[in-house]
């Protein structure tokens, strides 16, 4: 299983982006988490097994919720990530 960090920039925070994030998430049936960053991106941590999700998932978070203007969608690795996320919740 891999962990992956990934950054939206744009105007993506007081546009329901995380509760678009939770639905998405679900439905590719990944763990994780996402959350509000104090620079104003969000960051969605996410485990999964499978690329082709993982590039799903980007598509989407490209388009986001309708009053969403995402900028860009940056990806990272996360090694050594010790923590196995169960389910996917919106933290604060």
């Amino acid at each position: 299983m891999e962990t992956r960090r990934l950054v939206v920039s744009g105007i993506v925070q007081g546009v329901g982006y995380r509760h678009f994030v939770l639905g998405l998430v679900r439905r590719l049936d990944m763990a994780g988490y996402v959350r509000n960053l104090p620079d104003g991106t969000v960051e969605v941590v996410v485990q999964l097994e499978e690329e082709a999700r993982l590039k799903a998932l980007v598509n989407e978070l490209k388009k986001g919720p309708p009053a969403s203007r995402v900028a860009t969608v940056k990806v990272h690795a996360l090694t050594g990530f010790g923590e196995e996320l169960n389910g996917f919740t919106v933290r604060l």
